[in-house]
């Protein structure tokens, strides 16, 4: 198994406390959502990069992490471009791909434990009113961040497993298996947790 997507590093986002990370990132998708100035959009997304590269990950590894989403953020301003405007698409593409690096740097900078731990206090307040269960909350978000490297990985091993055989790798070739083999994952570790009593039935 692949650990976590968090880098060590001691970078001023490695030395900020988890609970602040959150409330910027919060508080950056408000901001972004509230407006389509491009001259604001565009040095935003700008500064979401450097912030991202700046943790010390490499410009591979960081552009392996981000490359699905952001593709899907592509497509997302290509139907803006279509059924709106260049500006509306540029708009779109600027808000999602900055919140996206931020994120990403976010995630690379925290451990899945702290995360976790961070969650469950900032939840245990709801808890009390009976919203939520904190614990099944942090834990269903630690899995996603824990096994988003796994399932980056077994893409790999099925692309590999194209090319050794002369296949094309293509979308719709890759992600069945894909989808097949996650959702396997996910039964195993879902009676896993219940064998073990981590949360209430």
């Amino acid at each position: 198994m692949l650990n976590g997507l968090d880098i060590e590093g001691t970078s001023p986002l490695h030395r900020m406390p988890v609970r602040g990370k959150l409330i910027v990132l919060f508080v950056a998708a408000i901001v972004l959502f509230l407006t389509s100035d491009l001259r604001f959009l565009v040095p935003a997304l700008v500064l979401a990069a450097t912030i991202y590269l700046s943790t010390g990950i490499g410009l591979r590894e960081a552009a392996r992490r981000t490359r699905f989403v952001l593709f899907t953020v592509l497509l997302v301003a290509a139907a803006n471009y279509v059924f709106h405007s260049l500006h509306e698409a540029l708009a779109v593409f600027s808000r999602l791909s900055t919140l996206v690096l931020l994120a990403a740097a976010v995630t690379a900078t925290t451990g899945i434990s702290t995360f976790m731990d961070e969650i469950t206090r900032l939840l245990t307040p709801l808890e009390r009113f009976g919203f939520v269960r904190a614990a099944d909350v942090s834990l269903a978000v630690g899995l996603v961040i824990r096994f988003v490297p796994e399932i980056f990985a077994r893409y790999q091993d099925i692309a590999d497993a194209h090319r050794a055989r002369g296949l094309p790798v293509r979308p719709l070739s890759t992600l069945t298996p894909l989808i097949i083999l996650t959702l396997k994952d996910a039964d195993t570790i879902a009676m896993a947790i219940d064998a073990r009593g981590f949360r209430r039935h």
